[in-house]
């Protein structure tokens, strides 16, 4: 989303950076784990692909991507040094332009269940508030990913399981 290719949102752990090509090596690494693919349901892609995929979010109107930084960690070094991962916004339903789903990966294992996710979604949630006119926001998440479900139960969203779907949503 060209909107926010010049933004950087910063919190206390996290920074949010657009996703621009110097990030995709790193992000092309992550996704090489088996444990992400499940995580995440996603296949993996070869690098040439990440870099048309990293082009398209950049490009389309229906999404929004930040990578994720470790705030301390940032001043002085470059983006691809202090990579923990990423959060999205998917505009999924054209009919209701203010209806989000988001979408959080912290692929750094040891940056996991120290808050980074839940400020990198916070902060996410505010910017699709306050820039892009979000209402509403839906996360779908595979019935396995309990410390993401737990996230965002926390975040007070609501888990509902679609029509015997795998992924639990949770709005």
């Amino acid at each position: 989303m060209k909107i926010n290719e010049n933004t950087v949102l910063q919190g206390k752990r996290a920074t949010l950076v657009p996703y621009t090509s110097a990030h995709v090596p790193r992000y092309h690494e992550w996704m090489q784990s088996e444990e992400l693919q499940r995580l995440t349901a996603s296949e993996p892609l070869s690098l040439e692909q990440e870099y048309e995929m990293q082009c398209s979010w950049r490009d389309d109107t229906d999404k929004c991507t930040f990578i994720v930084l470790d705030t301390e960690r940032w001043p002085g070094q470059a983006d691809e040094d202090c990579m923990v991962g990423d959060v999205n916004l998917f505009l999924t339903d054209p009919e209701d332009p203010a209806l989000a789903e988001i979408e959080i990966m912290i692929a750094e294992p040891s940056y996991r269940g120290r808050g980074f996710g839940k400020e990198a979604t916070l902060m996410m949630m505010s910017y699709g508030v306050r820039n892009l006119g979000i209402t509403a926001f839906e996360a779908k998440i595979g019935q396995e990913n309990k410390v993401s479900i737990c996230m965002f139960k926390k975040l007070h969203f609501k888990e509902r399981f679609p029509g015997g779907d795998s992924e639990a949503g949770c709005q």
